[in-house]
């Protein structure tokens, strides 16, 4: 049985696993969104013979487009938080 104490504690660790959750898979959508432009660049580059310009175009485009997402997204979240917050108050 858990003594009040723990039950704190578990109850703490569920929150803050609630609030971390939607930035953790964060990263890994950066990474994934740079690498498939650089991937598809390179494709383009070996079908028209132009080494390295669509490599370089996308893997710029992809890096563009990933802050973008992981900017956008973690402003949400904080507005989301923030209201959340506001509405306990």
């Amino acid at each position: 049985m858990l003594s009040p104490n723990d039950k704190k504690k578990d109850d703490n660790l569920e929150k803050t696993f609630r609030e971390v959750s939607p930035y953790l898979g964060l990263g890994l959508q950066l990474a994934v969104t740079i690498v498939a432009a650089v991937f598809f660049g390179d494709w383009l580059d070996k079908k028209y013979l132009t080494s390295p310009l669509y490599t370089i175009i996308f893997a710029i485009l992809g890096v563009f487009v990933g802050l973008y997402s992981l900017i956008k997204t973690v402003l949400y979240n904080e507005k989301k938080n923030s209201n959340e917050k506001n509405k306990l108050s």
